[in-house]
């Protein structure tokens, strides 16, 4: 069995790009979708635009807000999908050495604070669900293995999101909740600037949310397949 008809998934930074492709491939795979986004008119926008591709709701959800994943939570009844995919800043015009710190800590904040803030505030969701899937969408720009210089704020951000995919993994097997990031590759989105298809990165996000129960938890993939750390 797996998350399908009669789940509920959340995305968050689901209002363009490929946030808005995920929340239209799983709600077309018959879940009930919640797009969230910072601006909750662009949130109502983004869902309306779905409206023909299944049940696709709007709601407001700043991650960098500390207390907003909490407030969104104590809403929710239940959930069964949660998309980390919020991020900010692709900082190609900064090096390690010369990096603006105020900009990496801002960026920090939204890519790997804000989704260890929702994870927090819906783990109690995802425990309770019979098919639990946590997915932090991250970068290959994150593994150590492929580490290089350029991007530091995005790249160290992606690097510890990828740590904490594990963390939360290890202390959510005994739930049965799988928690796996991946990496959608390059993708031509707005932050991205190029690259292939939206759909093609977005199938890489919902393969994983739609896991049979028993697969892979505490991964790094691109495609359904295995990243080095």
């Amino acid at each position: 069995m797996r998350p399908g008809e009669g789940s509920i998934a959340l995305v968050t930074g689901g209002a363009r790009g490929l946030g808005v492709e995920v929340c239209r491939q799983l709600a077309r795979a018959g879940l009930t979708v919640w797009l969230t986004a910072r601006d909750g008119e662009r949130a109502a926008d983004a869902a309306a635009a779905l409206s023909g591709d299944g049940d696709v709701r709007p709601a407001l959800l700043d991650v960098a807000d500390p207390g907003g994943a909490a407030r969104l939570a104590d809403r929710m009844p239940r959930l069964d999908v949660l998309v980390n995919n919020a991020a900010i800043d692709y900082d190609t015009d900064q090096q390690a050495l010369t990096a603006d710190l105020d900009r990496v800590e801002r960026a920090l904040g939204t890519n790997l604070f804000g989704a260890w803030r929702t994870a927090q505030a819906f783990a109690p969701h995802l425990r309770s669900s019979p098919h639990g899937r946590l997915v932090n969408v991250s970068s290959e720009g994150g593994s150590v293995a492929s580490s290089a210089g350029g991007l530091p704020a995005y790249h160290l951000s992606k690097l510890a999101l990828n740590g904490l995919t594990r963390m939360l993994a290890a202390e959510l097997r005994a739930d049965d909740v799988l928690v796996n990031a991946v990496c959608p590759g390059w993708t031509a989105t707005d932050m991205g600037g190029g690259g292939r298809p939206v759909p093609e990165g977005a199938r890489s996000v919902t393969w994983a949310c739609l896991l049979d129960d028993g697969g892979p938890t505490g991964g790094f993939f691109r495609d359904g397949r295995p990243l080095p750390w």
